[in-house]
């Protein structure tokens, strides 16, 4: 998934579900999206998107 992408699903998806989201770039180098809540903190982090913060 490219940034972009991903920023656009992790702002749909804050917005929708209303919770902090986290982007982060996995081992492979892949870009994926999840809840916060979620996130084990063993990948780097690229942005997380608070739907609260707007």
């Amino acid at each position: 998934m490219s940034l972009n992408d991903a920023q656009a699903f992790a702002f749909s998806l804050a917005a929708t579900l209303m919770v902090a989201i986290v982007i982060f770039r996995a081992g492979d180098g892949s870009l994926s999206v999840v809840p916060a809540t979620e996130f084990d903190h063993d990948a780097e982090v690229i942005a997380e998107i608070d739907p609260f913060a707007f």
